[in-house]
């Protein structure tokens, strides 16, 4: 049995990652420009951006050249390195390795904090923790987002995941176990989800409000001002 925190540090990084997203069908290529243009129309150019789980930089490349400055931390060195290379020549981006728990920034150091395409769920640590750390480095005035999918997106999201599963990035997936927005792999990996009553839920727990919404009916994004 896997380790499910380490699985994206040690099983899915760099390459594999981004292998992907190479293979994901155009339903889900449009899932993921969505969530990015949806965290572009909510930053300015004047904002310092900081992405939780930026893996090889697949994200950030869309935010550089659109804000001030643009950093992001992952667990995977292998992800960070390849994120490195690809994105070399720009003065304004640090990447970082890190737990998203466990920032080594100081307090209200950041206008905009994201952790998007399920990444709150993929980390697999105490979301609470996460919601209060990405918080503490957001300063007043900020906005922290964060995403999971949507119900709606369901079919197409087990389709690219039975792609992923062809091509030996994660494990087979167990039909018998997979279902009500929870993807089980025969390597023990488990994909799983927040609804919008979950995140209603995780923000009532820390005593914040947040604004939460679908978007292009393939996401569930929780908006936290600061």
């Amino acid at each position: 049995m896997i380790l499910l925190s380490k699985y994206y540090s040690d099983s899915l990084s760099a390459e594999r990652l981004r292998r992907c997203y190479e293979i994901a069908p155009p339903r889900v290529a449009q899932y993921l420009r969505a969530e990015i243009e949806h965290v572009l129309a909510k930053i300015k150019p004047s904002d310092a951006v900081l992405e939780l789980g930026c893996g090889y930089g697949r994200v950030l490349g869309g935010l550089l050249g659109k804000t001030r400055k643009v950093a992001g931390i992952d667990t995977s060195k292998a992800s960070l390195d390849q994120a490195k290379k690809d994105l070399r020549g720009h003065s304004n981006l640090d990447l970082a390795q890190m737990n998203a728990v466990n920032l080594g920034f100081i307090d209200g150091c950041f206008d905009v904090v994201i952790c998007i395409q399920n990444g709150i769920s993929a980390f697999k640590i105490n979301q609470e923790d996460l919601l209060i750390e990405s918080l503490r480095v957001t300063r007043d005035g900020g906005t922290c987002l964060f995403s999971s999918y949507s119900d709606s997106f369901w079919d197409h999201r087990l389709e690219w995941f039975h792609l992923q599963a062809s091509e030996g990035l994660i494990g087979e997936i167990d039909l018998a176990r997979t279902g009500n927005g929870c993807i089980v792999c025969n390597d023990g990996f488990q994909a799983t989800t927040l609804r919008r009553e979950d995140f209603s839920e995780l923000v009532s727990r820390i005593g914040v409000t947040a604004t939460i919404a679908e978007v292009d009916e393939s996401s569930i994004f929780c908006e936290i001002r600061v």
